[in-house]
């Protein structure tokens, strides 16, 4: 299934990604640090939810309470429990 999340407190101002079960692939970015975040988008392909939020949850970028990596945990997160709650 394809989501796309709008993020929050961040310079990407969007995610989107397939789910597949509990796995995620094809992460995409729209906007932030394009180098850095296909790099991210790269590192997590193929990872399940719990390990995405395990690596990223909770990281920043500079002052911010969030970062896009942060996002991309959340994002996820929430696609997961909307899948298995079939919505």
């Amino acid at each position: 299934m394809d989501y796309t999340y709008r993020t929050k407190g961040t310079c990407s101002r969007e995610i989107s990604f397939e789910l597949d079960g509990d796995r995620v692939k094809n992460v995409h970015f729209v906007g932030g640090c394009d180098g850095n975040l296909k790099a991210v988008a790269t590192l997590v392909d193929g990872m399940t939810v719990e390990q995405i939020e395990k690596l990223l949850r909770g990281n920043t970028c500079g002052p911010r309470p969030t970062s896009c990596a942060d996002q991309l945990a959340i994002a996820v997160q929430e696609a997961y429990k909307k899948a298995q709650a079939g919505e």
